[in-house]
């Protein structure tokens, strides 16, 4: 039996940037539903939906007050509800994200805990007398003072975050009531935030030290000096994931859970849990965040795909992520350049695993550059004293706003965002006059066209959504080449070219046909071989034997 989350595309929608119905400067949920068409026509089959629960907003939605109810500037819990129906009339899936790490300070809940010490919800919250070295995320010290009862809490995001205790049965039961009344309501699934650091040491020892500051790509947690052995990554987590799969599965066996967790490929599995026949006993997927981090080199996606298909055989699936709302927009890492975006397309939608997409990639929107006295995100206002150029040299994300730009629809003033009437609430990015999806849809040849393309062949062609993958042994300079099969029944080749100059082909395809090109110079030679454009890639389809 096959689910649909092993095959399916994803697409994540923020709410706030995406479509303002009112006039306000600010997407909501009806603007979300008033687009679903437009995300159907493009061809994704799920949309995974950043929070909208009631919220201060000190953190855009990831600070909820009320996880039952959705925050005034999105909505009304009706216009969540028709979101969810709407989604599923048009056969798509719908992943809502939750956030069971922290609430916000402003939840009734942490109200009560901080109130006394000795009210019964104290311990929903960590507290402690004394601080030990713990550390947020984010790289200052995790444990608050609060002067009403003179101890401190813990956040391992921001201070106005508090962690819940999910040590505390109570708060357990109450976070996976959440989850039970929106599976209830009807979504699909759930992206969890952070789901890696939930669980912390109970006898609060001190993180051990290390030699290292900065994070790499498999290694975010050993950083700012100090090894988080007892902050993320906790065996209580992993255990946690095999209880939320046993939670969905309450609501059916099809139900998906998409974890944000982080550490080398060993740890992700172990979230992912143990291999049964169909899938996996943990969450169904997880985020690899490898190819936010890549490299414009056939190397670094060979070597890639060789480790996943090593480290991620069937039933387990790895993730294909290029981008999303903490991270730089991953088309500045080729300078804008949309030949290579639809070449990183042709990548992310034939690799065997599960595609997940940022919105405006497919119109390969770029990035704000917002200074930290202009951002709105709350991680910029620490770094206010620092050089914007110190911070870049760094490799440090300067402002999380500079990739939550609101989604370019159009040509007009605020993009089909909103209104021009309106004041959109971050201004619309450079290059909106080609880099939206009104003027794609019309160039066959356009970015947005070359996704809508790619994800109906996937669709189409049983060997991209479940056939195997297996690297060419190639020398040739710059080549990328893989095939995706399955049995003797379909025989697929992937070719993409990283180099400016074209590359030939001739010896690795045999008969056959070109089914698909990023490049309208690729042509087939009559089947007599193929020379690969620079900077550009075609799918290739054998003749049977």
């Amino acid at each position: 039996m096959q689910y649909w989350w092993q095959t399916t595309a994803i697409y994540q929608i923020y709410p706030r940037s995406f479509a303002d119905s009112n006039g306000d400067g600010i997407g909501d949920v009806l603007g979300i539903v008033s687009k679903l068409d437009e995300i159907k026509e493009l061809g994704f089959e799920t949309i995974w939906v950043s929070p909208f629960y009631k919220s201060p907003g000190k953190d855009h939605g990831y600070d909820v007050s009320d996880y039952l109810e959705v925050d005034p500037l999105m909505g009304t819990l009706e216009d969540a509800k028709l979101l969810i129906n709407e989604a599923h009339k048009r056969k798509m899936k719908i992943l809502f994200d939750m956030v069971l790490n922290h609430t916000s300070d402003e939840h009734p809940w942490f109200q009560e805990s901080r109130s006394s010490l000795d009210n019964p919800k104290r311990d929903w919250y960590l507290w402690s007398k004394e601080k030990n070295n713990w550390i947020s995320m984010v790289g200052k010290p995790g444990w608050n003072f609060d002067p009403l009862t003179k101890e401190y809490y813990y956040t391992n995001f921001l201070s106005f975050q508090p962690d819940l205790n999910f040590n505390h049965p109570g708060v357990k039961k109450s976070m996976f009531d959440v989850m039970r009344f929106w599976f209830g309501l009807g979504v699909d699934g759930f992206r969890l935030d952070i789901f890696n650091s939930i669980f912390k040491d109970e006898s609060k020892r001190d993180n051990p030290f290390v030699f290292r500051f900065f994070p790499t790509p498999d290694n975010n947690d050993e950083v700012f000096f100090q090894k988080k052995l007892y902050t993320l990554n906790h065996p209580k987590n992993f255990e946690l994931a095999k209880e939320v799969r046993k939670l969905a599965q309450e609501f059916g066996e099809d139900r998906c859970l998409v974890g944000e967790v982080s550490g080398n490929d060993s740890i992700l599995k172990k979230f992912l849990g143990e291999p049964l026949k169909n899938s996996t006993d943990g969450l169904n997927l997880v985020f690899q965040f490898e190819l936010i981090h890549y490299e414009w080199r056939a190397s670094f996606f060979k070597n890639l795909l060789i480790k996943n298909e090593s480290v991620y055989p069937n039933p387990y699936l790895p993730t294909y992520v290029f981008g999303n709302h903490d991270q730089p927009r991953s088309i500045e890492r080729i300078n804008g350049d949309l030949e290579k975006a639809k070449a990183l397309a042709l990548f992310q939608f034939t690799a065997r695993g599960i595609p997940i997409v940022y919105y405006g990639e497919e119109i390969g929107m770029r990035g704000g550059d917002f200074s930290t006295e202009e951002a709105t995100d709350p991680l910029a206002k620490d770094l206010k004293l620092v050089p914007k150029w110190l911070l870049k040299l760094l490799n440090v994300f300067v402002t999380r706003d500079d990739a939550r730009t609101p989604m370019q629809w159009n040509s007009s003033l605020n993009a089909g965002f909103t209104s021009d009437q309106s004041k959109s609430w971050l201004p619309v990015t450079s290059e909106k006059e080609f880099r939206n999806v009104e003027f794609q849809k019309k160039n066959p040849n356009s970015l947005w066209n070359t996704y809508k393309t790619l994800i109906a062949l996937r669709k189409k062609e049983q060997a991209l959504y479940d056939g195997d993958l297996k690297v060419f042994a190639t020398e040739t300079y710059g080549l990328l080449a893989y095939t995706r099969s399955c049995g003797d029944l379909q025989k697929l080749g992937v070719f993409i070219n990283f180099t400016d100059q074209a590359v030939s082909i001739n010896q690795l395809t045999g008969k056959g046909e070109l089914i698909f090109s990023t490049n309208k110079w690729n042509v087939n030679e009559k089947g007599n071989g193929l020379a690969v454009a620079g900077n550009s890639g075609i799918v290739w389809r054998y003749e049977k034997k």
